[in-house]
Parts: structure tokens; sequence; C-alpha cells
């Protein structure tokens, strides 16, 4: 082999590169493509990765390398996996004694949907909860002013974990927040994604100098274009273990909707008090040990029993590169399994696999009323039409499909029949289900699903509905564009 490249670089050295260029390549191609096949990925998947290397080898290279390997995954939080599996069976044994009596309770109060819980609790994802007050913030007009007077009234600790902290009006007004309580030696603990916070400024470092704990989720070394996966997409605040905040407003003052920005935000959030709590402040406890290596005591005041009586069920379902079950994606499948009635959804995102998009067109084809909110303009070209492609099989099905007209819908929503509902952070797509960090509520109670109907209402006053026959005769060149952006979505 040396004697014949000798040869080569000796008559004509350009043509010896070439070669040499051609090998390596070929045998890049060889070892990207024999590892797909070995990972046993979704086969959907694995064949759009080879075909990407097929027809665009350099490019296909470069999207596996930063985009489509496990290795960085198992790397990172195998280990993390595995010790948050202990928190919380640690929680699971202390609540032991009342799980049974809570199962039964809520079987006889909203039937079918105590599978969903059974489901949670049997993969050791979530403990019901039944002693709880939940209560719906339409945008950042009502969330805002809730956390912000939430926090100025923190006694004893403080605790985020944000994909998205904006140094805007909003994030420093909070951060001038934090600072007074620090002051005030209320402790301060924050998680923030190390991407999805490109406009935090130095909020960090101002905390950090005021005593906080502050840490990074995952740091972009290099390039925030090559560090897309395995994000932390959470947004979560407890304040000293009695109050809860998530949903999909991030801390941005573009959900303020106050004429500042030319786009309407419509999202939903949710503020919890109650035994929830405990659960949510769990997720947070497993991130912040994940980043710092720390953790805080599994007592009060940061674990303790709610003096709530509401008897609003609820469960926390989180997920992530390290869950052992894509979690968010079962309990969205199993909620439209056991729906008797009606189904609806606003995400901004709809990109369902194919488990998802099964269980809706079956839904409706079995004559339960399925109702879909997107956007009409969504913030990605390509997500935006790639979600595009699925409107045809939901209509085909004879489901409801409407445009938001008023602005961007980002609320993340599913409402089952008149008792269950899901809010949280996960969007319909691959990236939330396998991918990112997601958290999402689940609630079996009819007064939290009523607003929710109410709300879900109102937005379908301001979105339009697509018809089955106008939709099917757009232009072959908008059907096309669709269709291609589609074959990438296995990726997204």
């Amino acid at each position: 082999m040396y004697q014949v490249l000798y040869f080569l670089w000796g008559t004509n050295w350009h043509i010896a590169i070439k070669i040499i260029g051609y090998v390596l390549i070929s045998l890049s191609f060889i070892g990207v493509v024999g590892t797909i096949l070995l990972e046993n990925r979704n086969p959907v998947k694995a064949l759009s990765y080879i075909m990407l290397l097929v027809f665009v080898p350099i490019l296909g290279l470069i999207v596996y390398y930063y985009l489509g390997r496990d290795l960085r995954k198992r790397r990172r939080f195998t280990l993390k996996g595995s010790k948050d599996e202990t928190l919380m069976l640690r929680y699971w044994e202390s609540q032991r004694r009342e799980i049974e009596h809570m199962q039964l309770a809520l079987r006889n109060s909203v039937a079918s949907k105590q599978e969903i819980s059974a489901m949670l609790l049997n993969t050791r994802n979530s403990v019901l909860s039944q002693n709880n007050k939940v209560q719906i913030l339409l945008n950042g007009e009502e969330k805002f002013p809730a956390v912000m007077k939430a926090l100025r009234e923190a006694k004893h600790h403080i605790h985020m974990e944000y994909y998205i902290f904006a140094a805007d009006d909003v994030g420093n007004e909070v951060a001038d927040i934090l600072i007074e309580k620090l002051k005030e030696g209320i402790e301060v603990r924050f998680v923030y994604d190390d991407l999805g916070c490109s406009d935090i400024g130095d909020i960090p470092d101002l905390l950090e100098e005021h005593g906080a704990e502050v840490f990074k989720f995952s740091p972009v070394l290099i390039n925030f274009y090559l560090n897309a996966n395995y994000r932390n997409h959470r947004k979560i605040i407890v304040i000293d273990g009695n109050i809860g905040f998530t949903g999909g407003i991030n801390m941005d003052d573009r959900y303020l909707n106050n004429g500042k920005h030319p786009v309407f935000w419509r999202d939903t959030h949710l503020q919890l008090e109650g035994d929830v709590v405990n659960l949510l402040q769990l997720q947070f406890m497993m991130s912040y040990r994940y980043c710092s290596k720390n953790t805080f005591p599994f007592s009060d005041p940061y674990f303790h029993r709610s003096s709530i009586k509401e008897h609003c069920f609820a469960d926390i379902v989180a997920s992530g590169p390290d869950s052992d079950f894509p979690m968010s994606m079962q309990t969205i499948l199993m909620a439209i399994n056991v729906a008797r009635r009606s189904i609806r959804i606003s995400n901004p995102y709809f990109i369902p696999n194919d488990q998802i998009l099964s269980a809706l067109q079956m839904a409706a084809l079995a004559g339960k009323n399925v109702e879909l909110i997107i956007p009409s303009r969504g913030d990605s070209f390509f997500v935006q039409h790639a979600a595009q492609s699925y409107v045809k099989p939901m209509l085909d099905a004879g489901a409801k499909v409407y445009f938001y007209q008023k602005g961007f819908i980002h609320a993340k929503t599913i409402v089952i029949d008149d008792n269950l509902a899901i809010v949280g952070t996960v969007n319909l797509d691959n990236r939330s289900f396998y991918l990112n960090s997601e958290i999402a509520v689940v609630v079996y109670d009819r007064p939290v699903v009523h607003k929710l109907n109410a709300a879900f209402e109102q937005d379908l006053q301001d979105a339009v509905q697509i018809e089955r026959r106008t939709w099917k005769n757009r232009s072959i060149w908008q059907r096309f564009i669709d269709a291609v952006c589609r074959l990438f979505t296995p990726l997204l």
C-alpha cells in the first residue's frame, strides 16, 4: 500500500491526494452507516440519515456528527438517569401509604383516565398528587405579574430552570427581584440552557455576585447551531416549596403583548399550589444535581405536605435524553387513546410521529371530535411547511384543523373530554419526544379543564378552519414544498 501511494505521489501528487481523500471519505461513510444500523434506531430516522449521506455525503457526515450521534447522549446522561431514578424511588417510598388510596379515588373520579397515572407510577416517572390548586395563566400578561408577586413574597428559597431567559424588560425586572431576595438572605438556585439563553446578557454574573447558585445546562462550547441536541426546554419556578410555575411561556417580554413586538404571542402557563409542587421541586432537583453535582435536603422547607384540600388530582410527566421511555410521547398517546368524546390540541410545532398521527386519525375515524390549532405563520419556514404536510391526513380522517390568525400560538395544551388536560413545554415533534428535557402537568380536574376549554374556544375565534377541499386544491408547488420539508421531519 505504501509503495502504491509513493508511486502515485511521485508521478502525480494531486491524484494521490484525491485517492486518499476518496478512501478516507468512503471509510467514514461505511463506518457511519454501520454505526447507524447497529444503534437500532427508528428505521425511518435511520434511513433519513443514510439517504442524506448517499446524496450529500460531506454535508451528511457533518449533520450526523453534530446532530445524529447518540454517543454524547450516552456519555452525558446515562449516569444522570440512574441517579434520577434513585431520587424518584426515595420520593415514591415516602408516599407509599397514600398511593393506593389516591389511585382508587382517581379511578372513581375520572374513570379510564386513571390508566395514565398508573403508567406514570409504574415507570417511576411520577407519583399522583391529590390536594392541589391549579390556576390557568394566559400569555405573559397573566404569568409575569403572578410570578413577580410570588417571587417578592419568597421566604426561604427560589428555584428557577429556563430554556429562554432574556435580558429584556421582563428578564431584568425578575433579575432585580432575585437580587433583592438574595440581599434578604433568600436562597436562589438558577439553571439555564446555554443555547436557549443566548440573550441572557450578564444576568448570571450579577446573580452569582450576590450569592446565587447559577449553572449552565449543557454549555455551548463552539457554535450554537452545532449544539442543537439535548437541550433543557423546561420552564420551572418553585418558591419555598409552596408554589410552582410551569408551562410554555419563557422569561421573555415577547409574551407580554404590550406593543413592543410586532407579533402577538398566545401561550398558556400554570400556577401550581399543593402536593404537586413537591413533584415539580423534585424535577428541578434532578437538573440542579446534574449541573452542580450537589443537592439540597429531601425535607422541609424544600419538600412538605400541603394544607390545601382542593381535591384536584395532578401528575408531573418529565422526559429527556436520559429517560428509559419517551414519557412525554407515551403520556400524550395514552391520553388520545383513552378519550371518549373529544380531543383538543394546541401546539406550535405539529410534526407528529407515526404513533401520534395514527392515534389521532383513529380517534377521528371513530367519531370522536378531534380539533387541532396550529400557527398560520410559524417562526420557522422549514418547520411550518413540514407541519403543513400533516394537515391533509388529519382532514382525511375527519379531524378539524384550524390556523391561528391573531399571531403566533405557542401554547402546548391537550384537553381530553371534560376531565383531563396536559399543559407544559412539549412540542409534538421528535425533538421534544426524544432529545430535549421536557416537562408537563397532567391535570385530572373538571374545573381546570373547563377553563382550558374556554380558552380554546376563544382561540377558535381568532383562527380559520381549513376545509378539506380547499386544502387539496392548493398549487402543486405549495404541496411540493411541504412534501420536501416533511422528508426531513425524522431529523428535526
